[in-house]
């Protein structure tokens, strides 16, 4: 097969905002199969840091939170780690520019200059701190925010 016919019929994702997309879209199925999966087995998630310590990690409440937000209650999903709710929108936004990139509407991701990819990572991080200081304090470790 010709260099070229390969790069247009094997397409792979490009960019970690379109890796981060398709977990996501993996995440949201898993979201709708869980409960059945669980139900019929008794399997539960188990968060290794909240079981061997106590403390909540920032991802605690986001198989809740997803398996909530799959089923249409906005309201527990949101009880149970608010920061779901903008994966769930990233995921919406970037499986359509992947759509797009797909039927060619759409041009192929550009590498991020340094210094906005630092910018991104550190948007990243602070998101996950303030999921953890939401977690630390809906768990009582530290004193309630709201």
């Amino acid at each position: 097969m010709p260099p070229a016919l390969a790069t247009r019929t094997a397409w792979r994702p490009r960019s970690v905002p379109e890796r981060l997309a398709l977990t996501g879209l993996v995440c949201a199925a898993a979201a709708v199969v869980y409960p059945a999966v669980s139900e019929a087995t008794g399997l539960r998630t188990i968060c290794p840091l909240r079981t061997f310590t106590g403390i909540p990690c920032p991802l605690c409440g986001m198989t809740t939170a997803a398996t909530a937000l799959a089923r249409g209650d906005l309201g527990a999903s949101l009880a149970a780690n608010p920061f779901l709710l903008l994966l769930a929108l990233g995921t919406a936004v970037m499986t359509v520019v992947i759509a797009g990139r797909l039927v060619g509407w759409l041009p192929p991701p550009r590498p991020l200059a340094l210094a906005t990819e630092r910018r991104v990572r550190l948007l990243v991080a602070a998101l996950a701190l303030a999921s953890w200081i939401v977690q630390l304090s809906r768990f009582g470790w530290l004193s309630p925010l709201w």
